[in-house]
């Protein structure tokens, strides 16, 4: 009897409520606790969102103490403006100063990526990845966050990264709340990228659909692995003369096992670190060298 009444006061008071009134009205009446927690994920979330709307990429610091040092960077804060190159492979311009003298500069095509954040089912965040297919030409196989290069009809880098994860995984732009961008890092092929960080409020409104030709798998992990010791490896590079550290780490999700390194595992201990403001719990090892004089489309950074 009691059920009775409480079905017939809420379609009593939806003729006079909007449909979202309504929703929240059901919502509130299934039970307290699950209200409660609604509220405190949508709390969590706008909190979130809040404190990366406020964050601004530090800027290039030069290297090196002599003044030769201090005058290329002066410099490269110049060209800067007018798209010189100023990041590196799998690293944040701010941490991989350039002080390149050259007659032809190279001007990178531009791209955007997708690091969009939900709250999982035990209030961590996580993040939407892909694995790319096996038959792609370049990076076939390989674990990557949705994006892809500028088009001409892109208004900003949200729009191109996205524009992207809809093509690649079939996530609507308007269930991603776009909040920041971060420093641009610099791909193997010297592709200029933009991380772009979103919220996804709701994860139960995301059915993911591969586009089968560019992508074998749609997965998630979690955030904060990216700042931990664990379940990680790195190896030893060399460019020009100067070592740094390439990140790879291991995940299993559904019996099935994804490797996350280079630009990506990059791009994510960069954006953890920005999350969780704190650095990683391992010694990233950052590159300081400069890019070669002459920077053509074939030259690649391995």
């Amino acid at each position: 009897m009691l059920s009775s009444i409480r079905r017939l006061s809420i379609f009593s008071i939806s003729s006079f409520q909007s449909p979202i009134s309504l929703r929240k009205l059901i919502i509130m009446d299934s039970s307290s606790s699950s209200s409660s927690l609604v509220d405190k994920s949508s709390q969590k979330l706008f909190a979130l969102a809040q404190q990366l709307r406020l964050y601004k990429p530090p800027p290039p610091t030069p290297f090196g103490d002599d003044d030769e040092a201090e005058a290329d960077f002066e410099e490269q804060k110049l060209e800067e403006r007018v798209g010189k190159v100023v990041s590196q492979l799998g690293f944040q311009e701010s941490v991989t100063p350039v002080a390149v003298v050259q007659k032809e500069r190279f001007k990178p095509k531009r791209a955007a990526v997708l690091i969009c954040l939900f709250e999982g089912v035990d209030g961590e965040l996580r993040v939407i990845l892909t694995k790319r297919s096996s038959k792609l030409s370049t990076h076939s196989g390989e674990v990557a966050l949705p994006g892809g290069k500028a088009e001409e009809g892109d208004a900003s880098d949200a729009d191109t990264a996205t524009r992207e994860a809809k093509e690649e995984i079939g996530l609507d732009p308007s269930l991603v709340n776009v909040v920041t961008c971060l420093e641009p890092f610099l791909s193997k092929h010297l592709l200029r990228v933009i991380p772009v960080i979103g919220i996804l409020s709701n994860k139960k409104e995301f059915n993911p659909t591969p586009n089968v030709s560019e992508v074998e798998a749609v997965f998630d992990v979690p955030l904060e692995m990216f700042l931990k010791d664990e379940n990680r490896k790195s190896e030893e590079r060399e460019w020009m003369g100067e070592k740094y550290l390439i990140h790879l780490f291991d995940y299993e999700m559904d019996n099935k096992k994804y490797l996350i390194w280079g630009l990506t595992a990059g791009i994510l201990i960069r954006a953890a670190s920005v999350v969780y403001q704190r650095p990683p719990a391992f010694l990233e090892q950052n590159p300081k060298f400069m890019l070669p004089k002459v920077v053509d489309k074939n030259t690649t950074m391995s």
